[in-house]
């Protein structure tokens, strides 16, 4: 029989498998990504923090869009987003680059050229009225930041309807929505206001969506959806996260009862009569909740995105006790916001991506699916794992705890918004490539003249040695073949480069005031970029040698230093217990079978 052929399975069986496994990798590009905000009492230095780990393997770039005058008249293509429905080829791009268009930013310049073959270009799904003049800023799956240091953080929800495309009928997903209100706004009231405003005239597709919006001032939680599969519309409302407190969304829509008046509130005008025309909800039930009402609770299995909410809160306050367990995916158990302990600073906040429940009754780096060396990866499953020999999909129904630092996340960073610094230099992106727990925080800032090639390449088809995407990646799946050994030289790496950025902020910062005060807001900004750039660029070389030093160190799954190779790293006896090493040939007796 030829080693590529499934044995004992009929061809349709075989098929369907497939088709369920592509279907299920399909699905987990949608169900990604967590985010949190940070309001300035509650953070360590009054700035405003967004966060957000995009989790899922797709585009791993962080793009420069630089600043741009436009003429009268001019049109802004609108294009299809990859993160929101999966790839579409009919919209150009590739599975591995979302947008193809050199007028956006020159990273973005992947297609056809003279004489070059090239990335298809990406095709509107519409266009809309352009305006004189568009701000810079930092580009991902969604928008990142500005250089007037507003900043956008996303999610991805369950909504009870989700709409395909249209061209003049639905045309924006919260991708291009956060990119448009980063080119025109200052304000995160000023973004959320134009960003619903593009909803209801230009119609949404795609998932529900959690986009959250801040300035050096505040931060708001805005959240949408489609609600009709052949709608021109769709809705949305948006709720101020108190400045004393912080915020974390994953996967689940989290604002509740819809409060007209508000002040602390906006939502679309037609938020309460789609309810009522759906039959979704009526004004005898009481207030409106979002969530409830126009959400479909939980992806993928219950948990999913509950535990993640669950261990942000308790991570940031403690003392509150939150119990791990609800009664359903509509629990009021995780309050919409929540005081922190001790006011929070950027690593604190990363280290809440980083977290794969260490330490909990749910720590995925303990236990037989840790394997012997505390991997606390889990792969999500495929059909053609659970097919039997008959062809037919198993009956095993099961699920793992999904943490908040995924193996398949390709990037995560926070954001600073600091008042009392010029923009250019308060606002910070510091940037994770790949999933948080092997990333390391770099920071980019708001007035960068650009960024650095290898933070702007990534093809996850192709292994490139300019890639920063890479080089991260490359050592996170190395790390998998001996975790708990591997990850301590990543973290002494890891934590050298970060304390080196973080010890020196502040000095590199107070130069660039002090150009700044002087007029030269230029030498300000080219400062700041090239010291960006210079960390980058030792940040790639010392990663690619790390990737070297960790082969060597633990090739064969020995441990080999200069002094002397081959040092034996057995596995430990409770998993030898388990995997049945006892029931191994110790004796030349047939085994007698029990």
């Amino acid at each position: 029989m030829p080693m590529h052929k499934a044995p004992s399975l009929s061809k349709l069986a075989w098929q369907l498998a497939c088709a369920l496994v592509l279907t299920t990798a399909l699905a987990a590009q949608a169900l990604a990504c967590t985010t949190t905000i940070v309001g300035k009492k509650a953070s360590a230095d009054g700035s405003v923090m967004v966060s957000h780990s995009d989790d899922g393997l797709n585009d791993a770039r962080l793009v420069y869009v630089p600043a741009k005058d436009h003429a009268p008249g001019s049109m802004r293509p609108v294009y299809y987003s990859h993160c929101s429905l999966d790839f579409k080829p009919q919209w150009g791009g590739t599975v591995s680059h979302r947008i193809v268009d050199g007028g956006r930013a020159p990273a973005y310049a992947t297609g056809p050229r003279p004489g070059m073959s090239g990335d298809p270009r990406s095709v509107p799904l519409g266009f809309i009225p352009q305006v004189a003049h568009t701000y810079a800023y930092f580009d991902a799956n969604y928008g990142i930041m500005n250089e007037h240091q507003l900043s956008i953080g996303e999610c991805t929800d369950k909504a009870k309807v989700d709409a395909e495309p249209e061209p003049g009928k639905r045309i924006f997903y919260s991708a291009e929505l956060s990119r448009v209100a980063l080119e025109r706004c200052k304000t995160a009231r000023e973004a959320v206001k134009l960003m619903g405003e593009l909803i209801e005239k230009y119609g949404y597709y795609g998932t529900g969506e959690t986009l959250l919006v801040a300035d050096p001032n505040e931060g708001w939680v805005m959240e949408m959806c489609a609600y009709d599969k052949d709608g021109t519309s769709g809705v949305w409302v948006a709720q101020r996260v108190p400045d004393d407190q912080f915020f974390v969304a994953a996967n689940q829509f989290r604002i509740r009862d819809v409060r007209k008046g508000a002040s602390d509130m906006m939502f679309s005008a037609n938020i309460f009569k789609v309810a009522q025309e759906k039959g979704w909800w009526k004004p005898a039930d009481g207030p409106l909740d979002w969530t409830k009402v126009y959400g479909d609770g939980e992806y993928h299995h219950p948990y999913y995105s509950l535990r993640r909410v669950w261990r942000a809160q308790s991570l940031v306050a403690p003392s509150r006790k939150l119990s791990p367990w609800a009664e359903d995916a509509f629990t009021r158990s995780y309050p919409f916001s929540i005081k922190p302990d001790q006011k929070l600073d950027v690593k604190d906040i990363f280290a809440i991506h980083r977290d794969n429940y260490e330490g909990t009754e749910f720590d995925l780096t303990k236990g037989l699916a840790a394997g012997p060396f505390g991997d606390p990866g889990r792969f999500e499953g495929g059909a053609e794992g659970l097919a039997n020999k008959e062809g037919q999909l198993s009956d095993v129904k099961g699920e793992f705890e999904r943490p908040l630092n995924i193996y398949r996340c390709v990037y995560a960073y926070v954001n600073q918004s600091r008042s009392w610094l010029p923009a250019a230099i308060g606002g910070v992106t510091w940037f994770g490539p790949d999933r948080p727990a092997t990333a390391v925080l770099m920071p980019f800032y708001a007035g960068a003249l650009d960024l650095p090639r290898a933070i702007q390449t990534s093809d996850i088809l192709k292994l490139d040695r300019g890639s920063m995407w890479t080089a991260f990646n490359y050592v996170a799946n190395q790390a998998q073949i001996k975790y708990q050994y591997m990850i301590k030289d990543i973290r002494t790496l890891r934590d050298k480069h970060e304390a080196r950025f973080f010890g020196t902020q502040k000095a590199i910062e107070e130069t660039a005031l002090s150009l700044w005060k002087k007029g030269d807001q230029n030498a300000a900004r080219l400062l700041l970029t090239e010291r960006s750039n210079l960390f980058a660029a030792n940040v790639l070389a010392d990663w690619w040698e790390l990737s070297e030093q960790l082969y060597i160190r633990y090739n064969d799954g020995y441990f080999n230093t200069p002094d002397n190779i081959a040092q034996p790293v057995f596995y430990p006896a409770w998993w030898l217990k388990q995997v049945g090493y006892e029931q191994g040939p110790t004796t030349y007796a047939k085994p007698v079978k029990k």
